[in-house]
């Protein structure tokens, strides 16, 4: 017998299943921060290199950001097709699909390949976040630890979400942040079941990356000017155009990812990307990688850091120039982020997220500070835009407001958080449904949210349900075959055919019990004298979702609906029993409690 077997065997006579789950999410939580500090630590050793480099005396770092990102994006793709020979995935959107469609199941190159591709992609320079390739590697963490445990699809599921809790915290020391992300954007629901895992997992990888890298957090931050109830016109002003931000993330994201997916060669996407990644930096080098160390400096009140490397550095003094760069750089990160990720280049949007609404927020404060309104604290504005972007994106905003605050090391700022984050939410979503991670799978029905109805309704599988054993008759039988059906068929409906298949009526058997019994008109009455013919209300086609079969079905009396395609060929019957008994099931199997 197997060591790992003996291990299962022996968890099964001694551990109960909370248990066992609570000292996984430990392991899964420590692995997963680990997972965190080691990519932290080698894109910024290996970026910091590349930007040291010279060749000779008119080839320096600065000319070589033309060339760097494409290098990084051939080398991702390189690695993925010729060492992977395979896809990488798509980040956090494929965690979600592993959720609602897989049973919490990653492939186990998963725990290792983001990790590489991300760094080759980040250090050269890729305009791409770190957060999305962390959550990736600690869900397949939390994916494969628990399928060597013989975890059952649900506790699988939550060892997955202490993969990507214990990730987001471990990668910015911020516990609670982690928890929120699970809950928000990957749709788990915070209940008895998941909250001590969920809990276990993200302090385990704070407390490893504390250990690692120290005290320091990714944004250390002491808040100085306190809030003031004046400033709230201010902080509401600064939710809109976070929302305003928002909503061009998302589109223009999206387009310009749709652009480079049309190219139909992979060395198109390649070429056109690097390039133009090449010349965003060159001309903004603060698109270069992450960008958290301009975002820091700004927060420490400099914005030199915006103009170094840069051929606008002659206006570095100038305070409009300055928020023209940040307008500039707020437009073209997400440009740039775009660009990244659909030329082939391994990233998220997270951190992007996080740089666009903390360059929203300084530019906002700076451009009030210069029209000589009452002085509001740069720095404090640019953390409220940080959350406020995010939350608008990601469609999490208490993930964005305890981040924010986790990482300040207080809530002083709650106040205009919650203020911003609120406006920016109320303002998107009524143009983004979705955060853009779900988007796409919202559009293919293959998003699990926490409205358990509605997600039992689109996950479930339509096909599953038709039933296909009911006995059928003919345009121009007579009643005597009716009759002969009724004998061989425990059904109490049957479909009438005519001769090409294609379904044109119902007869129930509650409208022929008159007739049945009287032999001598067996052979005087036709069939479609007695069918109800083809009507909507009856019919559902199989492009139709489960969403449109359980309308019909409340909406009308009927028990049965006839399944047909669209060209009306008859398919099989749907059942109202047996589709609430699936929907039980699924309910059942997906529940948490």
């Amino acid at each position: 017998m197997s060591l790992l077997k003996r291990i299962h065997v022996w968890r099964l006579r001694h551990l109960s299943t909370a248990t066992t789950v609570a000292i996984l999410s430990i392991v899964v939580g420590l692995c997963s921060g680990l997972a965190a500090v080691i990519l932290k630590t080698l894109v910024h050793v290996i970026g910091r290199w590349l930007l040291t480099i010279q060749i000779s005396s008119w080839i320096d770092a600065n000319i070589l950001m033309l060339a760097l990102p494409m290098v990084g994006i051939t080398l991702t793709v390189l690695f993925v097709k010729y060492i992977l020979k395979g896809s990488i995935g798509h980040g956090i959107p494929a965690v979600l699909l592993s959720i609602s469609r897989k049973g919490g199941k990653l492939p186990v190159s998963g725990t290792y390949s983001s990790i590489i591709a991300s760094t080759l992609t980040v250090a050269f320079g890729g305009s791409v976040g770190l957060e999305a390739p962390i959550v990736s590697t600690g869900s397949a963490i939390g994916s494969t630890i628990g399928r060597l445990c013989h975890l059952s699809p649900k506790q699988l599921k939550l060892t997955l979400g202490c993969g990507a809790a214990g990730a987001i915290a471990g990668i910015f020391k911020a516990p609670l942040a982690g928890i929120l992300f699970v809950v928000e954007v990957l749709m788990f629901d915070l209940s008895k079941t998941t909250a001590i895992p969920l809990l276990l997992s993200a302090i385990s990888a704070s407390t490893i990356a504390y250990f690692l890298m120290g005290t320091d957090v990714q944004f250390a931050f002491q808040v100085v000017e306190a809030f003031n109830l004046t400033q709230i016109p201010y902080y509401i002003v600064l939710g809109v155009v976070c929302a305003l931000a928002s909503v061009y993330f998302l589109r223009t994201t999206d387009k310009v990812e749709s652009y480079f997916s049309n190219r139909s060669k992979g060395w198109q996407r390649i070429l056109y990307g690097g390039l133009l990644l090449g010349l965003l930096i060159f001309l903004f080098p603060p698109l270069f990688g992450e960008g958290y160390g301009e975002l820091s400096q700004l927060l420490a009140g400099s914005t030199q850091s915006l103009f170094d490397r840069s051929i606008f550095a002659p206006y570095r003094q100038n305070e409009w120039a300055v928020i023209i760069m940040l307008v500039m750089l707020i437009l073209l990160k997400v440009v740039a982020t775009a660009t990244t990720i659909g030329s082939g280049g391994v990233g998220g949007t997270f951190g992007p997220s996080l740089i666009v609404g903390g360059l929203c927020g300084y530019a906002f404060a700076l451009l009030v500070n210069q029209l000589g309104l009452p002085t509001q604290s740069t720095a404090n504005f640019a953390l409220v835009g940080m959350a406020g972007v995010m939350a608008g994106v990601m469609h999490a905003p208490l993930m964005a407001t305890f981040l924010i605050a986790e990482l300040t090391g207080g809530y002083a700022l709650m106040a205009p958080l919650l203020i911003t984050v609120v406006v920016t939410f109320m303002c998107v979503n009524p143009f983004e449904q979705h955060s853009i991670y779900a988007r796409k799978l919202a559009t293919k029905g293959d998003l699990l949210t926490h409205d358990k109805d509605q997600s039992a309704w689109q996950l479930m599988d339509m096909h599953k349900l038709i039933e296909t054993n009911f006995v059928i008759v003919r345009q121009g039988d007579y009643l005597r075959d009716l009759v002969e059906a009724i004998k061989n068929s425990r059904r109490n409906l049957f479909p009438v055919l005519d001769n090409d298949d294609r379904f044109i009526g119902v007869i129930h058997m509650d409208d022929v019990r008159h007739i049945i019994f009287t032999p001598e008109r067996y052979d005087n009455v036709y069939v479609e004298d007695l069918m109800h013919p083809l009507s909507e209300g009856d019919i559902v086609r199989t492009s139709d979702s489960l969403t449109d079969v359980v309308n019909k079905f409340r909406v009308g009396e009927r028990y049965n609906l006839i399944v047909i395609d669209n060209q009306n060929n008859y398919i099989g019957v749907i059942s109202r029993a047996n589709t609430f008994s699936a929907y039980r099931r699924f309910i059942s199997e997906t529940s948490d409690e």
